[in-house]
């Protein structure tokens, strides 16, 4: 196989009709530079496929969940490098580059630092606080764009499928292997869902769950949790 570097980027989408096309059209610059993008919706009624096709290399279709999507993109991905982004998160502008660093590095799989899109100042220490844990744990989310060297993937089994906490379980399994790559130019997710649910809500909801992963509740009765606390926040 070649050691020249190549990217595939995978985004896993459903129900995302509102705002996939802005989120593809940020990566045609990839494709253009001979990097691939895998969309894998999961059986969407929207219209996202369709909307999608004309700015991917390829939509594939899987069940729902995003370690099961991710997992299908990753299986007909050609690149050395796989790097997963959520249809809410942007790359940097120098992402390309900085990946093709990693690619040159010992390291087998990385992330990049995050930032979300408000202007509230707890919005930015929200950011800084998920930055600042991953540089301790070298645990990350799939917020940060998470990358590895395909080999590696494969190896390891891909990601675990589990309904909650495939990032986070994937990255335990990935922190045996080499500590991650930091990216330090932040990918942009969109902070509309923490607006929506409330910052502070949203902030207990998420250490709640993770303390609760950590004593090694299933992620099964952790998703009933998380479904629950959404549906009281819309009512």
């Amino acid at each position: 196989m070649s050691d020249s570097f190549s990217l595939s980027v995978v985004v896993p989408v459903w129900m995302e009709a509102a705002g996939v096309v802005q989120t593809l059209e940020a990566l045609q610059l990839l494709r253009a530079s001979g990097h691939e993008v895998i969309v894998v919706d999961a059986g969407s009624t929207d219209g996202t496929a369709a909307l999608a096709r004309p700015y991917a290399d390829r939509v594939v279709q899987a069940e729902k969940g995003r370690a099961v999507q991710m997992n299908a993109g990753a299986s007909v991905a050609r690149g050395r490098v796989l790097l997963f982004l959520h249809a809410d998160t942007r790359l940097p502008p120098g992402a390309l580059s900085s990946l093709e660093q990693f690619f040159q590095s010992d390291r087998v799989w990385g992330r990049f630092d995050v930032r979300l899109s408000g202007q509230g100042v707890m919005l930015r220490m929200i950011g800084g606080f998920m930055n600042q844990r991953s540089r301790l744990t070298g645990i990350c989310t799939g917020d940060q764009a998470l990358f590895v060297c395909r080999e590696v993937f494969e190896a390891l089994g891909g990601f675990e499928n589990i309904p909650l906490m495939e990032d986070v379980e994937f990255s335990r399994r990935l922190c045996l292997v080499s500590r991650p790559f930091r990216i330090k130019d932040p990918v942009i997710t969109d902070s509309r869902r923490w607006e929506q649910r409330g910052v502070w809500r949203t902030i207990f909801l998420m250490w709640r769950l993770r303390w609760r992963y950590w004593r090694g509740e299933s992620p099964e009765r952790l998703v009933h949790s998380y479904r629950s606390d959404v549906r009281n926040a819309k009512d």
